[in-house]
Formats: structure tokens, sequence, C-alpha cells
């Protein structure tokens, strides 16, 4: 299985190529087009069988905010592709899973080969109340192969050693290293961020690397919805 992110685009894709037999999940709605003899199929976005299953997926959904399922990308041919876009214009970076392993923002995760998955991490009660990544979980990967993520925005890869306090503002974190430790925070306390109009942020400590997006899609939805229509009541 390749994965292949098309860069000679104003707004990229991915394309997957799959040999036969081999399956790869995506975010659901996130397929363009695929070939003959690819299967899409919609599966329930958690581990387990039967009701098990079923409970664990929607539970998933009601705690973090992600769907209840996968779609499935199944090669019946002896060879076959599939594209993928995000939902909202930006940028598409690999990650190789395995020696390292990752956090991930919600909305980051747009594809990965069957040898990955992702679970969902709990979080400290602070980390819960202030943070933007699922509330009390956070998306956590397992596994060795490969994983696409996406971004509002240009993606920026920051690499840390030793950092004692990297702060990032939270609606700008794609995925981090699991080595690192963070916490969230107001930037100036409550008064202050008022002032400077930086609201929480993480902060990072140890080595590793942080994928940064260069937009945050709150502070857009702001900025165009005084231009939007309004319902009338």
């Amino acid at each position: 299985m390749q994965f292949h992110i098309e860069t000679q685009m104003q707004f990229p894709m991915a394309r997957v190529r799959l040999n036969g037999g081999e399956t790869a999940r995506i975010q659901r709605g996130s397929m363009v087009y695929a070939s003959a003899g690819v299967q899409l199929n919609a599966r329930l976005n958690a581990s387990g069988q039967g009701l098990g299953k079923f409970v664990k997926a929607v539970a998933r959904s009601a705690v973090s905010g992600e769907s209840a399922f996968i779609t499935e990308v199944v090669c019946q041919a002896q060879y076959g592709e599939v594209a993928i876009a995000p939902t909202y214009p930006g940028t598409i970076a690999q990650l190789d899973v395995g020696a390292n392993q990752y956090r991930l923002n919600d909305g980051a995760f747009l594809a990965m080969d069957s040898s990955v998955e992702y679970t969902l991490e709990r979080q400290s009660a602070g980390k819960a109340i202030f943070g933007g990544q699922g509330g009390f979980f956070v998306m956590t990967t397992n596994g060795q192969g490969a994983m696409l993520v996406n971004a509002f925005g240009s993606i920026t890869e920051i690499p840390l050693e030793n950092a004692d306090g990297f702060v990032v503002d939270n609606r700008h974190v794609v995925a981090w290293d699991r080595n690192l430790d963070y916490h969230i925070q107001l930037q100036s306390g409550f008064f202050g961020s008022i002032g400077t109009g930086e609201g929480l942020v993480n902060v990072f400590r140890g080595t590793g690397k942080i994928l940064v997006q260069s937009l945050n899609l709150e502070t857009f939805a702001a900025a165009i919805n005084p231009l939007l229509p309004q319902r009338s009541s």
C-alpha cells in the first residue's frame, strides 16, 4: 500500500494505492473517487465484536465528537486506487507511526493503513476542561505503518529537544509526539486572554515533534459569520 499526496494543487488530495486484498481506513465522507474493484464499507469506529463494539463506538462518538463509523476501503482487484480529500481547504501530511506514536487533535485524522489504529486515551480533568481535544479523551495512535492527517491551512513541523514550556495555541495544534508531556492553560490568565485575544494554549515539555496548522476554524468562522445571511426568528 502507498499513500501519495498531490502537492501540485491549490487544495491537495491524497491517493491511496492498494494491492489485491489490502485494506485501508479513511475518514467518513472523504472519498473523491475510487477505481473499479475497490469497495467501500461502513465499519463501527471501535474494536471488539457484537453489541460491545456497537456500545463502544457510540460511547466514543459521544465523548469525542467523532463519527461512530469509519470507512473501510477494500481492494478486490489486482490493483486499486481511491482518492481522498479533507473536509475543509488546507494541507495533508503523512505520519510514520511505529518508533514514534502520536496524539491527534479533533478532526486531524484522514486515513491510515490496516496496521495502524487510533484509540481514545483518558486525559486528566484539567486537560479535559480546558482542552479542545475530545474532552476527557484524546486520540492516540497504535501500531506500525502510515497515517494521513489534515489541517486547515498549511502544516508546519516543529522539532523540540528538551523543551521546557513551548507554547502553541490550542486551536492550531494538529498532532504531537506521544513522548511529549503537555498541559493546557489560558495563555495570560482570564483577563489577560481577553485583552490579547489569545485563549487556550498547549504547553509542551520534552523531546519530540509537533505539527501545527497556520489557520484555525473557530477564528475563520467568527470572521465570516457577520457576512452570512441571518435566519429570521
